[in-house]
């Protein structure tokens, strides 16, 4: 027996689009999922974008007024994609409501607004996923898995990089990504969030860093209309840009690992370029987003002039089986919101999370507001969980 679950899907922007793809493939993939995710409502507030989506997709309602999801009874879960300043207030209102959600990163624009979402799902009793996708691939669950079973040694560093050019282009609209009180923290909620994610997904909790962040491009055009991703704007009225577009970051673990975390929105030359290096004692693993389904590892006795090989992940690492049959026939990204789409009807169906969790969310914004703390004050400190 297979139980049909209304799904909702506030913001419909590309994020918008991946997670209704995610919905719509689930069953494909994981055909003893207990759960049928339904296309119940689309809401957006940009005018005809939400009547489009659900022509295409297939929605049974669509309005301009998230509300309305809020208060529909034939809605069970939803998917939050809807800019950064909204994260808390919907995601607030569904969980109160009775709705699981499936949110993105950034939760909220700080660690007090992820911590207000985690306590208002906990107190609803409802299940919370969120987006933090890198972590899915199954190359870095490998690369976890390797890491805790000792196959490199007690690690002593990590870099981790997250490189692109999106808002390189001076000619880049000035919409709420760019500014404090609606984009928050610029590239560190936008990038750095899944650095941080992964940093404590691989190696465990960070006890103190030091940052540094710069705005390379300070003014940009403000668009004349709705926009969608990241659109241009020339010849449009200037305003500054109000957050960062580049963080670096020093690192050290409670395990006393070190670490370099960086991250940029305008790296010329750069798409996607997202990665980490893990160095142990032993040995080291690699892995580079563009190459998803590969992992390079160093491991044995000798030390020095010590080979990498090239691994490609199989059926036998992380979720891998559920969409190709052998090693190196490659996955993409998309698969990894059909992964989280599962992990999330999973929980809910359970009522046990699986995936990225909001204690997750927490930990990740408690590391972002460590950074804008030790960036405007020139001093290590400490990630502070909010009560």
């Amino acid at each position: 027996m297979v139980d049909a679950l209304g799904v909702a899907v506030v913001g419909f922007g590309w994020m918008g689009r991946v997670h209704t793809q995610a919905y719509a493939r689930v069953r494909h993939h994981y055909p003893h999922l207990p759960l049928r995710p339904e296309l119940v409502a689309v809401a957006e507030e940009v005018p005809g974008r939400a009547e489009e989506a659900a022509e295409r997709f297939g929605f049974a309602s669509a309005t301009r007024d998230w509300r309305e999801v809020a208060a529909d009874p034939r809605v069970h879960a939803v998917s939050i994609t809807a800019p950064n300043f909204l994260h808390r207030e919907i995601a607030v209102a569904m969980a109160g409501a009775g709705k699981h959600i499936w949110i993105e990163k950034p939760v909220g624009l700080t660690a007090r607004d992820a911590r207000a979402v985690a306590d208002a799902v906990a107190g609803a009793g409802v299940q919370g996923s969120v987006g933090f996708n890198y972590r899915n691939a199954p190359a870095v669950e490998a690369a976890r898995d390797l890491i805790a079973a000792g196959e490199i040694g007690a690690v002593t560093h990590v870099r981790i990089r997250l490189f692109s050019d999106y808002a390189a282009h001076p000619e880049g609209a000035l919409t709420w990504r760019f500014e404090r009180e609606r984009g928050g923290s610029g590239v560190l909620g936008d990038l750095a969030s899944h650095g941080a994610d992964l940093a404590r997904f691989l190696l465990g909790e960070i006890a103190s860093l030091t940052a540094d962040t710069a705005v390379f491009l300070p003014e940009r055009a403000r668009p004349t209309g709705a926009t969608a991703g990241h659109s241009r704007a020339a010849g449009g009225e200037p305003g500054p840009v109000e957050n960062e577009d580049y963080v670096s970051c020093l690192l050290r673990f409670a395990s006393g690992a070190r670490g370099v975390l960086e991250a940029c929105r305008v790296s010329v030359g750069e798409q996607n370029n997202y990665g980490f290096e893990v160095h142990g004692t032993t040995g080291a693993v690699y892995w580079d987003f563009r190459r998803m389904n590969e992992l390079g590892v160093s491991r044995g006795t000798a030390y020095q002039d010590q080979p990498v090989s090239t691994v490609y992940v199989g059926p036998g690492h992380g979720e891998f089986a559920a969409f190709q049959p052998g090693a190196a026939n490659a996955m993409g990204y998309d698969d990894l919101k059909v992964v989280e789409a599962h992990r999330f009807l999973r929980s809910i169906a359970e009522g046990t999370p699986y995936g990225a969790t909001l204690t997750d969310a927490v930990h990740s914004a408690a590391v972002l507001d460590a950074m804008t703390r030790s960036a405007e004050r020139g001093v290590w400190v400490g990630p502070e969980l909010p009560g």
